[in-house]
């Protein structure tokens, strides 16, 4: 109902009535709008609003503070953001000398402003940005500015000021051919209003400039990947677009449907396990650090995770391989027990935001508790020597999985990266798979030679893993699985979990996003989704442009819904693969102790 058309008190409370019959009904997604200051209060224009709620959003208006606790809650309820525009930017926050014509600035607001979307893109949240949005992006991502393009460009005032009405166009821009921003608009040349007299000067790294006018000032950037998710632009297309402009309603429909995937994958996320089977964030452990706290070395951490929406993590003791005689095997198994012993630490330290994990029950229970899930992992079979008491042992320090070996050939089997040395497996690998498979430890074959491979799925009782390796059928690389053995793998009941790791991407070193989801479309279309998961290998070089880190995982599974994969599928794939091995070969452990 339109306010024209209520006269009194009783016909607005009946509409409310009506409207609370049918409001569950309506899952748009929630667009939050940063506010301008006018009189000392905080404010958006109609336009703002208007456009979000013609494309199917729902305006959510952000009041102007700088409690970052406050800001921080706020953003983890929103689906996308909307920076508008409006007034300078402080000189401080570009490093710089005040230049004597900057206009009206507030500290407050560029605080408020650049905390929203430091926050949202830690989140991987959409973005639309405007006009001093567009600017502020681009200096948050490490870009920087021209404080007035009049003296500093020698540019013509009225050229970027104009005095028409907001919502008629004044000047061309032209958009580069290949972006996203000319495909989503259809036009190469468009003609936009202009009410800014700062400007992007340089672009920020991992941004692209994709638009600009005839003399040369910058009109629109987006990211080098996944570029639908953050559109940025220098003209102000709110007050075209509340005008009936077709083609500005676009920019905001364009985010209001990347933020009902957003929103979608969330709430996915909340439901389902999301597991990744490989880390080596241990290396980084030193005395001060803390699994709890961002750290900027480290590619996951707890705050991270929880970006990432990522409920459970395999940590690897690895060990790089060495000599094998007594003394430096025994020092091999020392050293696994204290790594396995740092990760225990690091959980024990954050016990209020981690735990140990050994079983889906566990992972389950922490979820429930608002927890992280930590999986002690080894890398490299190495570890144990040439004692199979070593399995037990590692077993009762939560050991979920071991790799069989790493680059070089150990006393267990070969190496993808050895000198074949046994053939395959050893005599001696020959028991380590049989006391694994009765302890109930994943036998990992990442790292081994083929014929390990085949030598281990012949052998071993319960189902088998590859924590982080890829197809070689897209990537010709000695650690990936060709499809003969995904097939192989999958017949047994196993799981390839996918490595982020550049190189075993793409062998034309270009490998994003977009590689993984090609990547799992191959092994779904090969032997199904119930065969694949994702094994990141952060911090032992894993990481693509759209996944680099725990925060960006997310990335996966909103691309994934772009694809329709359904819910079940992502949830197969984020953790119901894994989880049905380790229960299998527990399983198997179990009629060994019978």
């Amino acid at each position: 109902m339109k306010a024209e058309e209520i006269h009194s008190k009783e016909e607005l409370f009946e509409a409310i009535d009506r409207t609370e019959a049918t409001a569950k009904e309506i899952k748009a997604p929630l667009i939050g709008v940063s506010a301008n200051i006018l009189e000392e209060n905080s404010a958006v224009r109609f336009a703002y609003t208007q456009s979000i709620m013609a494309a199917g959003g729902i305006p959510v208006i952000l009041p102007i503070q700088t409690d970052l606790a406050v800001l921080l809650k706020t953003i983890e309820r929103l689906d996308g953001l909307v920076i508008t525009g409006g007034g300078d930017i402080s000189a401080e926050f570009l490093n710089e000398i005040p230049h004597p014509n900057i206009g009206s600035v507030s500290k407050n607001r560029d605080i408020y402003d650049l905390s929203l979307i430091r926050l949202a893109t830690e989140r991987q949240m959409p973005l639309l940005c405007i006009c001093r949005g567009h600017q502020l992006l681009n200096v948050a991502m490490g870009g920087t500015l021209w404080q007035d393009i009049v003296e500093q460009c020698n540019l013509p005032k009225e050229m970027h000021s104009q005095t028409e009405a907001r919502e008629t166009p004044t000047h061309l821009i032209r958009l580069e051919k290949d972006s996203f921003l000319s495909g989503l608009l259809e036009k190469d040349v468009l003609k936009v209003n202009s009410f800014h007299h700062q400007a992007i000067r340089t672009v920020a790294p991992g941004f692209k400039a994709v638009a600009q006018t005839e003399d040369g000032i910058n009109e629109a950037i987006e990211p080098l990947v996944l570029p639908q998710r953050i559109i940025s632009v220098q003209w102000h297309p709110e007050a075209m677009a509340a005008s009936d402009d077709f083609t500005m309603m676009k920019l905001f429909k364009n985010i209001v449907d990347e933020a009902a995937l957003y929103r979608t994958a969330h709430y996915l996320h909340d439901e389902i396990i999301s597991l990744d089977s490989h880390c080596d964030t241990p290396m980084k452990f030193t005395p001060d650090f803390n699994l709890g706290l961002r750290q900027k070395n480290a590619l996951v951490d707890l705050v991270k995770m929880q970006e990432g929406k990522l409920d459970a993590i395999c940590m690897a003791a690895y060990l790089p391989q060495g000599k094998r005689n007594e003394q430096a095997l025994q020092r091999a198994t020392e050293r696994a027990t204290q790594i396995l012993r740092n990760i225990h630490l690091q959980v024990e330290t954050n016990h209020l935001k981690a735990g140990i994990a050994s079983s889906k029950e566990d992972i389950f229970q922490l979820k429930k508790e608002g927890k992280k899930a930590i999986l002690p992992c080894i890398e490299n079979g190495y570890a144990l020597g040439k004692d199979l008491s070593n399995i037990a042992h590692f077993k009762k320090m939560g050991v979920v999985y071991i790799t069989l070996c790493h680059n070089g050939d150990n006393d267990i089997c070969d190496s993808a990266k050895g000198e074949e040395e046994h053939n395959g497996l050893s005599m001696y690998g020959c028991k380590v798979i049989n006391e694994m498979n009765h302890q109930g430890i994943i036998i990992d074959l990442s790292h081994a030679s083929e014929k390990t491979f085949w030598d281990v799925l012949n052998l071993s009782e319960a189902p088998v893993i590859v924590s982080h390796s890829s197809a070689k059928a897209l990537c010709n690389h000695r650690r990936n699985l060709s499809d003969e053995q995904i097939k192989a793998l999958a017949a047994k009941g196993g799981v390839i979990q996918l490595c982020l790791y550049g190189p075993f991407l793409s062998s034309e070193n270009n490998a994003d996003i977009n590689t993984i989801i090609r990547h799992i479309d191959h092994i779904v279309n090969l032997v199904g989704i119930d065969y694949v998961g994702i094994g990141s290998d952060f911090d032992g070089d894993g990481g693509v442009p759209g996944c680099e880190n725990a925060s960006q995982l997310m990335n996966i599974t909103i691309e994934l819904l772009r694809k329709n994969y359904s819910p079940e599928d992502i949830k197969k794939l984020w953790g119901e693969n894994f989880l049905r091995v380790l229960k299998a070969v527990r399983e198997v452990a179990d009629t060994k102790d019978c």
